[in-house]
């Protein structure tokens, strides 16, 4: 289920930074903020359900599992924000985010049906892309105007001051 809910949301928010209606003011959808709650609330229950199974498969001690699991949501807590922030600035890297939840999507898509791809292929193909990636921003002028994608969502702003709150 989290493989096919990965390939359609990175199918449509490729679709709509890239080929979508430009989006003014007053007709833009408007989102609440329960609304995204609810909605990252239901995602990371699906998620942490798939990564509760895959930690109990790769470990023994429910104490490892435990201190794994708080761990990596004290890390999503803290990082997500300046990594959205820097993915933000640089379009480019925002499609490369929503390339590789396509490749996540098609590996677990892959699993569930007992079809193996092998990690390596994954984890290089993804190691390759962000290298070539640091390549293009380092060359790219610094004074170019980036690229900007339209704005799909106002979740997405919603999540930011909600992640990095402005300092006033």
């Amino acid at each position: 289920i989290g493989g096919m809910f990965l390939l359609g949301k990175a199918t449509l928010e490729i679709h709509d930074k890239l080929e979508g209606e430009e989006e003014h003011g007053a007709s833009r959808g408007q989102v609440s903020f329960s609304g995204v709650l609810i909605q990252i609330m239901l995602l990371d229950v699906v998620f942490s359900l798939d990564s509760v199974i895959t930690a109990v498969g790769m470990a023994n001690h429910i104490g490892v599992m435990i201190t794994a699991v708080i761990i990596a949501v004290i890390i999503m807590m803290f990082a997500s924000g300046p990594i959205s922030h820097f993915i933000e600035g640089r379009p480019t890297l925002k499609i490369l985010a929503l390339s590789f939840l396509l490749l996540i999507g098609v590996n677990l898509v892959a699993e569930g049906l007992h079809f193996h791809i092998p990690k390596g292929y994954t984890y290089f193909a993804m190691f390759f892309s962000v290298f070539v990636e640091m390549l293009n921003l380092r060359l790219r002028a610094p004074a170019q105007e980036p690229l900007h994608l339209r704005q799909r969502f106002v979740a997405d702003e919603v999540m930011l001051d909600v992640l990095q709150p402005k300092n006033e």
